[in-house]
């Protein structure tokens, strides 16, 4: 045998060796159970829970309480704000209130717009299920309220 094709041989030889031991470490189609979670990772996805005040068994990850935060937008006329105050139960949201910020006469009707058609859209509904688009007519100042949104599940955790 020439050397040039000594070496492919010896090559393929090893590429299929290291295949079958690839292919004996995966698991089968067959395999329903959950591969092994990273270290300091949950295997579910889920965060443990404080259980600081949430009933045990809940499955919520937030504290109950009524939280607040700011939220900014960009409108046309520049940087808006708008304040979320959400209570919570168990993870879901029982109320929720808008304090406007209002620059202009546009804003003041947008916000004031939001402010009456959202309640409609999250009481009831986990706040991990929350993300508006579009209110009663106002789509900018949805953006304010996610990111105050954001803001208070980091506080509720």
């Amino acid at each position: 045998m020439r050397p040039s094709v000594r070496k492919s041989v010896y090559a393929g030889i090893a590429g299929l060796s290291l295949a079958g031991t690839v292919a004996a470490c995966a698991p089968s189609a067959g395999d329903s159970s959950p591969a092994p979670a990273a270290p300091g990772s949950s295997a579910t996805g889920s965060t443990p829970s404080s259980g600081a005040s949430t009933p045990a068994g809940s499955g919520s990850d937030y504290k109950d309480g009524t939280y607040s935060a700011d939220g900014t937008y960009v409108s046309p006329n520049g940087t808006e704000t708008v304040g979320v105050e959400l209570t919570l139960a168990s993870g879901t949201v029982t109320d929720v209130q808008i304090t406007q910020h209002p620059s202009n006469p546009n804003t003041r009707k947008f916000q004031g717009e939001f402010a009456g058609g959202i309640a409609g859209q999250v009481v009831g509904k986990s706040i991990d299920e929350l993300n508006v688009s579009k209110v009663a007519g106002s789509s900018l100042t949805s953006g304010g309220f996610n990111q105050a949104v954001e803001q208070i599940k980091s506080e509720a955790r």
